[in-house]
């Protein structure tokens, strides 16, 4: 039986932060690797956001036209939050109850892939509960130093395989894995 995969495509620095990609990020972004991010876009027909970066998503994309902000704005939007109670952007909710059972139960549906950005959180628990499918890493020609990072020093071990590299003129790499199932 086929299932939807669940794809994470992050923005992150050659030392493994994530945070605030926002204040590093542009110096480095071209045409090609915005077209990386729309084909990942195209590919799903839900978006699996955090709080956080839903609040940011909505107040950033609600007020946006064009292609890119349509597919954001028409695309269903789940919010996994234990702190809010309502959701305002177009065609979102707040996902309830246990999130890994309910992406379990998600995932057998019908439909395309389900993306999550940012959200780090949101992105370790997948991880950690073998539900993520797709990785897929920008990795930015910078060393921050100091910020949130992707792979904390405590975690599980995930195994990965490597389903794609690309490199860009900007410097930008992008990685793409496949998350192999837990042993």
């Amino acid at each position: 039986m086929t299932h939807r995969r669940i794809v994470t495509g992050l923005f992150i620095s050659a030392d493994g932060v994530v945070g605030t990609p926002e204040q590093w990020t542009f110096p480095h972004m071209t045409e090609e690797v915005g077209e990386v991010i729309g084909g990942l876009i195209a590919g799903a027909d839900t978006m699996l956001l955090g709080r956080t970066t839903y609040e940011e998503f909505a107040a950033h994309w609600s007020q946006q036209t064009g292609p890119m902000a349509d597919a954001f704005n028409g695309m269903r939007k789940l919010v996994a939050s234990q702190t809010l109670t309502t959701a305002g952007w177009e065609n979102s909710e707040i996902l309830d109850g246990d999130l890994v059972q309910r992406l379990t139960e998600l995932k057998s549906t019908p439909g395309r892939n389900i993306n999550t950005s940012g959200s780090i959180s949101v992105v370790r628990t997948l991880l950690a509960a073998g539900l993520l499918d797709d990785l897929h890493l920008m990795v930015f020609p910078l060393v921050l130093g100091t910020g949130t990072r992707l792979f904390p020093d405590e975690g599980k071990r995930v195994e990965m395989t490597l389903a794609g590299t690309r490199t860009f003129d900007s410097g930008v790499v992008h990685l793409h894995y496949r998350v192999d199932p837990p042993h």
